[in-house]
């Protein structure tokens, strides 16, 4: 479809048009259309944090936010879904290699979703674990043929280990739980996992999956894509979902506020004080949230390529930016949607999906700046960080 040589960022702007067509039937369906994911799947970005063995591009994350933000702009369901079931191949580098080749050696176009709150429940058997539980929030589950889940486990030394087992589609059922005021295009439905046996080498622990000592985690040394952790990568798609929202927001204001005409008195509305004043911050705002986020992807990609890993205060930063941005970004869409009529209230118009959608994009656990503020605050005081912040 697209030839080797045209920028990603050109692939996913030349499916946009299709992508925005269906957003409604995103919404009303609940999940992401297939005919999307097959679109986006045309354009390789599924394959950004793929390793090179398995055909992937192994791409920097600021190309790759910056993509998401791109198709937020036509729906920002499909964004947030597909920005996850692409980020996780970035997790799965640096498991066994058994592990990738399961997922990827007979079909390399595989993703896989997520639930990573330690819902699970395991006991203790020879090779693995029995595994069991149900897993909200796996965005995009329908589309992915296996899922990281989260849990606790036991171990003797270090006491309970926020840890990840990865499961395949055969072991696990989907939930349809997934009635939402926002997002709802994500299929964020509910995995359920009954007395699942989980292999060891499907199972990693998020201390050496953060610190590069996993199994997998030497098995690219030349790579200048894994060397950031991955839950950094992991926290950037929800900003970057975000960003698209908001910058879609400024051009369907602009785009509907010109032609305006108030209904009892005539006044053009485009050409009000208030109208352009409010347009002026809120794209001040945005503008700024980019910038903020751009210079955070690039001394992202700036450390994987020098392969230095970030020091506390650095992955603090990292951590919290994104959910500072995003406040920035829903304010920024606050401002703008109050002063765009009664019209944009009806179910079928764009503005109030973007609101909804907005708002979603701060509800994440990841995105709460209350945790965020607690997060980056205690780093600067030279405290140690706090496990129940994570």
């Amino acid at each position: 479809m697209f030839d080797d040589t045209t920028p990603m960022i050109e692939r996913v702007r030349a499916v946009l048009p299709q992508i925005a067509a269906n957003a409604s039937k995103a919404e009303e369906m609940r999940q992401v259309p297939q005919e999307n994911i097959d679109l986006l799947k045309g354009t390789g970005l599924h394959r950004a944090f793929q390793p090179k063995d398995y055909g992937g591009l192994e791409m920097a994350v600021p190309d790759f936010e910056n993509c998401i933000a791109l198709i937020a702009t036509a729906c920002g369901s499909t964004a947030w879904a597909f920005s996850l079931l692409a980020e996780h191949a970035h997790q799965i580098a640096l498991y066994s290699k058994q592990m990738q080749e399961e997922i990827w050696g007979d079909d390399p176009d595989t993703v896989v979703s997520s639930s990573i709150a330690p819902y699970g429940k395991s006991q203790e058997v020879e090779g693995g674990i029995r595994f069991s539980g149900e897993f909200g929030w796996s965005s995009g589950c329908d589309h992915g043929q296996w899922a990281i889940l989260g849990f606790l486990r036991d171990d003797a030394e270090m006491g309970k280990v926020y840890s990840f087992a990865i499961v395949p589609r055969a072991d696990y059922e989907i939930k349809d739980t997934w009635y939402t005021a926002g997002m709802r295009g994500t299929g964020s439905k509910t995995i359920v996992v009954k007395d699942a046996f989980v292999p060891e080498h499907r199972i990693e622990s998020v201390p050496a999956l953060m610190t590069l000592t996993s199994a997998g985690g030497d098995l690219y040394p030349d790579s200048t894509t894994y060397h950031v952790p991955f839950i950094y990568v992991f926290a950037s798609c929800f900003s970057a979902v975000s960003l698209g929202v908001a910058e879609r927001m400024i051009q369907l204001y602009i785009e509907r506020t010109q032609n305006r005409v108030r209904a009892y008195t005539g006044a053009k509305v485009g050409q009000s004080i208030p109208a352009c004043m409010r347009l002026a911050e809120s794209t001040h705002q945005v503008a700024a949230g980019r910038a903020f986020l751009e210079k955070t992807w690039e001394d992202m990609r700036d450390h994987a390529e020098r392969r230095v890993f970030p020091d506390e205060t650095k992955m603090a930063f990292w951590r919290t930016n994104q959910a500072y941005a995003v406040k920035m970004f829903v304010a920024a869409v606050d401002r703008l949607f109050e002063a765009s009529g009664g019209s944009s209230w009806f179910d079928d118009a764009e503005g109030q999906r973007l609101f909804r959608d907005a708002h979603m994009t701060a509800a994440h656990a990841y995105t709460d700046y209350d945790i965020c503020a607690q997060i980056l605050g205690r780093a600067l005081m030279g405290l140690e960080p706090d496990p129940s912040l994570f």
